[in-house]
């Protein structure tokens, strides 16, 4: 049967937007909350927004999936293309693809082969990065003060610790309540070794001087705290030595490679964190004692070795008597070499008299005041000769100075022109009439009185300069300069 034309135009008009709108309130009212199993597709990591979009498939389906960014910051696990998961959310469209897709709320690895899978990559991952070298292992404090513990306050792995160590040898303990299992275990294990870690040396409270990270055993999720990144980075970042001791001893978890040391019990971990005091006194009275022996046997070897060297010793009479005879043989030589001695400075001085007598004096005497006056007449001629040539040049420079003297330029004629201050008159345009003037001539001085006298009339110029070099007297700086 078909539907008529009729039929179909009696159905409501709806817009795009508000079929998509209706599609999208159906499916979110019919199914809400659903778990979903299937194996990531498409998965290329977080977007640049922070939002992770990706798909879910099986055998015959698939389903667009998106995780936004405040849930992705809270997955405990890195999700990877192929990794099969379960993943909760809400299912809702998408109205600008006209399809449908689960907005994530929380994503789990299905199985325990997946977190297996997630645990070794992430192993390889942060080997690679070098956070498990041994090289990079610090050795334990041999005796603490303080043993720091991060573990749960309410187990039993705290009471087995604190047992231990009170039996091996009492150690102050500071234990950091934390969870050990569940959604924050790990953000608190890691902010506890940090704690620690901040804790300065000194303070009112002490910092420790080896830690211990302790859970009890447990299945692969019931230990997965310990295998989180946070975790790991923090325990590779401790300053203070650090031991774990998670589970059982066949239990293996992240931590343990990062650690320091890994302990198969958090009793073992307590067993290394001290040692034994009963071992420790048992072991030093042993060692006192064998040092007491040592010394005692020691003192009485010295002992006997000085006895015997003493009898090897000389008496004291045999050790002065070759020196008291060397002493005797010196004093009974002594007279006769000083009487050879003075002799010998007798003869010396007797000779050196010889050479010092009344005649030998005068002689030299004698020819020494003949050489002075040779040497005094030979100096007195030197001095004569140089006094004749400074007397001589002296005399050369006076007649050259004389020459050039102004007096000698008035004894041919010329005369000195100088005002009533006595300053020299050089041109007579520095002359007014009627100024009396001072004539200064070879033989004596001249008053005159400047007269205005009327210019000589113009003449040709080689006339001019004739009658000029008869009549004007010479100018008085061409006489001095």
């Amino acid at each position: 049967m078909t539907t008529s034309p009729t039929a179909l135009s009696n159905a409501p008009e709806l817009s795009v937007s508000e079929l998509s709108q209706s599609l999208k309130r159906t499916v979110e009212d019919t199914f809400g909350y659903v778990r979903v199993r299937g194996e990531i597709s498409g998965y290329r990591g977080p977007h640049s927004s922070g939002h992770a979009y990706f798909a879910l498939k099986d055998e015959g389906a698939k389903i667009d999936a998106v995780c936004w960014r405040g849930t992705f910051s809270k997955l405990k696990f890195r999700p990877e293309e192929g990794m099969e998961v379960v993943a909760t959310g809400r299912l809702t469209t998408y109205p600008g693809k006209s399809a449908y897709q689960i907005v994530v709320d929380a994503l789990e690895p299905a199985g325990v082969g997946a977190l297996l899978a997630q645990l070794e990559e992430r192993r390889r991952r942060l080997g690679a990065e070098g956070l498990f070298a041994d090289e990079r292992k610090r050795p334990l404090p041999f005796l603490p003060e303080v043993v720091g513990v991060v573990t749960s306050p309410t187990g039993a792995v705290i009471r087995d610790i604190l047992h231990r160590l009170a039996e091996r040898f009492p150690r102050r303990v500071l234990v950091w309540p934390v969870r050990v299992q569940g959604e924050t275990a790990a953000e608190e294990v890691a902010a506890a070794i940090r704690g620690f870690n901040a804790l300065a040396p000194g303070g009112a409270i002490p910092r420790p001087d080896v830690l211990i990270v302790a859970r009890g055993g447990g299945s692969l999720e019931d230990l997965w705290s310990f295998n989180e990144e946070i975790v790991v980075r923090a325990a590779f970042e401790s300053a203070i030595p650090l031991i774990s001791a998670v589970g059982h001893e066949t239990d293996t978890t992240l931590i343990d490679f990062a650690s320091d040391r890994r302990a198969p019990t958090p009793t073992a971990a307590a067993e290394m964190a001290v040692p034994v005091r009963a071992d420790l006194l048992a072991t030093t009275a042993d060692r006192g004692a064998r040092l007491k022996s040592g010394i005692l046997r020691g003192l009485e070897a010295r002992r006997v070795e000085l006895r015997s060297a003493s009898r090897a010793l000389p008496t004291l009479e045999a050790l002065v008597q070759i020196p008291r005879q060397r002493l005797d043989h010196a004093a009974a030589r002594l007279g006769p070499a000083l009487a050879t001695n003075a002799g010998r400075h007798r003869a010396r001085l007797a000779a050196a008299g010889a050479r010092l007598s009344p005649v030998t004096l005068r002689g030299r005497i004698s020819a020494a005041r003949e050489r002075v006056d040779a040497l005094a007449t030979r100096a007195e001629r030197a001095r004569r000769a140089l006094l004749d040539k400074r007397r001589a040049e002296l005399d050369g420079l006076w007649k050259f100075a004389e020459s050039l003297s102004y007096e000698r330029v008035l004894d041919r004629g010329y005369a000195l022109v100088r005002g009533v201050d006595g300053s020299l008159v050089r041109r007579a345009s520095e002359i007014d009439a009627g100024q009396p003037l001072s004539l200064v001539f070879a033989d004596g001085e001249a008053q005159a009185v400047a007269t205005d006298g009327a210019a000589p009339p113009p003449q040709r110029p080689a006339k001019r300069k004739a009658e000029a070099q008869k009549t004007e007297p010479p100018r008085q700086d061409d006489l001095f300069g």
